[in-house]
């Protein structure tokens, strides 16, 4: 069962590493307020470490419209994708795109 799930890791590694033709943002916009990623569970349990990188669509209000993930340890994704969507951008005239990376270093 174990190989299974290393296995399949791997897959969906791989997976989003084909997905990471990333659009770079227009305009850079100010994070105004940033939540930090919750470490899951089980990356501790497993001792993983590392960076995920998110595109988030951020409305002309600040708030994130939504995510999508261009790459990184499927593990920790979720965590990082659920920290984006809390995040607040400086206003702007319209709706922007911008790119994130964001880092589990095991704490």
């Amino acid at each position: 069962m174990h190989k299974k799930a290393f296995i399949f890791a791997i897959v969906i590694v791989g997976l989003l590493a084909g997905i990471s033709s990333a659009q770079s943002s227009d305009t850079e916009r100010k994070i105004v307020t940033q939540v930090a990623p919750a470490y899951p569970e089980l990356a501790k349990k497993m001792h993983i470490r590392g960076t995920v990188k998110v595109e988030a669509v951020v409305r002309p209000n600040g708030t994130v419209k939504s995510t999508r993930v261009l790459g990184g340890n499927p593990v920790l994704i979720v965590a990082a994708q659920d920290a984006v969507s809390k995040w607040k951008f400086e206003t702007a005239q319209n709706e922007t795109t911008q790119v994130v990376q964001l880092s589990f270093d095991g704490q």
